[in-house]
This record gives C-alpha cells, structure tokens and sequence, in this order.
C-alpha cells in the first residue's frame, strides 16, 4: 500500500447484499491466547524469549509465515512453521472464545437468509475445526484460507473464491474484518467492507480508514435487512 489510506471498496447498499464474507480472528473469535502460546513454543525451541501476548496481538492477520518471519527470522521460517502448528493444533480448541454475540449474530444471519463465508489469512483446516468447535461450521457455505485460494490477503483470491462458492457477485456481498488489512483486500476484490473494533488494529486506526466501524459483531444485525428476497 502506498499513502497514508487504503484504496476505498465500493459504498455498502444494505438492501443488495446477499451474502457476508467474514475474517476469522479478532472478527469472529478472540483466538489470540492459542496464537501466542504457540508463537512462543516455536521461539522457546529456538532459544528466544516469550513475546508478550498484546504484541503478538497487534501482528496477527498477516498470514503465518510472515508472522514466524518477523519474530524467528526468515532463515528459521520452515521449522518456526512445523513448530507452530503442532502447537497451535493442540491448543486451539482452549485458546480460542467467540467474540462476544458472534455466535448469536451468526444463527439471526443465517435465519435471515444470507449466505454466509470466511476468508482468512489462516490456515483454511485450522479455521473449519474452530468453527466446528464453536458448532457453527455448518452455518458457512464456504471457507477460505491462503493454502486453498493460493494467495494470502491483501490480494483478492480469498474473497473472489466464497463469491464463487455462494453464485452471487461482488455487488451482493460485503467482508467483515477486524483490520486495514481487510480494507486493502475487500477493496481489490471490489466488495463493500465493514470493520469492527476489537482486534489487531485499534479503533483509531479503523476510523481512520474511513469505511464503517462498528464497536462489535452485533451491531451488523440493524445494518442488514430483516430478511432476503431472491437469495442464492
């Protein structure tokens, strides 16, 4: 990116969207314990200190392998990973709690009739047992990670992957995201975005992008229509 501010996704139009892409951690769930725990599982193996849990907060949401990049160096990267995900697999069911009235919000959606996806910066296999363990994976049409759709975000290939999964177009959906990040990427993907607060990066940094923020996952139920005609 290049500038102070995000390129802008197209004006969000309640009454089009069909379908709700969603981020995973810090949008839907706080899964931020089991992230350190394992972060620092794969520093102790190598000799380095614990990092504290609010700054692995703040890096979190650019994909694994820039994560073990940035706090056990590129030369570390293939062992930081394996390392990682043994952890993490272990963990996560413990380390990971929804966001408080995403579960909630999730059903009303649902009811509603909207199709609902997740596309994440993390592992595509990691995120279906999180939300199995939370007992909502049968409530997504599709679920997208880097591995799958082949590029990790800002590029679009997450998003444009549920899109064709659920049969609606760029005009019909909307991504809910916690980060900037999620601006960059809704953006090349041509999609409205909301933001909600509460996750990597902080509420000012949300405003600043311009695009809505709101102050949780609950909020989107006002925004979103009661119901959906003509849904796919």
């Amino acid at each position: 990116m290049t500038g102070s501010r995000p390129p802008s996704p197209p004006s969000l139009v309640p009454g089009r969207i069909r379908a709700v892409v969603f981020d995973l951690d810090g949008t839907l769930v706080d899964s931020y314990a089991a992230i350190a725990a394992s972060l620092n599982h794969a520093r102790a193996a190598h000799g380095l200190p614990a990092v504290d849990a609010p700054e692995v907060r703040r890096a979190i949401g650019h994909g694994l392998e820039a994560l073990i990049a940035r706090y056990l160096g590129p030369e570390r990267l293939e062992d930081g990973v394996l390392l990682f995900r043994e952890e993490y697999s272990r963990v996560l069911a413990r380390g990971t709690l929804p966001a408080p009235g995403a579960l909630a919000t999730l059903h009303e959606l649902h009811r509603r009739g909207y199709s609902l996806a997740l596309a994440s910066n993390k592992p595509a296999l990691f995120s279906e047992r999180i939300l199995g363990n939370l007992g909502i994976l049968p409530l997504f049409r599709a679920v997208q990670g880097p591995e799958r759709a082949l590029a990790p975000k800002p590029h679009p290939a997450m998003i444009r992957a549920c899109l064709s999964d659920l049969g609606v177009g760029p005009d019909a959906a909307v991504y809910v995201g916690d980060m900037v990040l999620d601006v960059e990427t809704a953006a090349a993907a041509a999609v409205p975005v909301i933001l909600v607060e509460g996750g990597s990066s902080d509420a000012s940094e949300l405003r600043r992008t311009g695009e809505l923020v709101l102050s949780g996952i609950s909020d989107l139920l006002p925004i979103l229509p009661e119901r959906v005609c003509g849904g796919p």
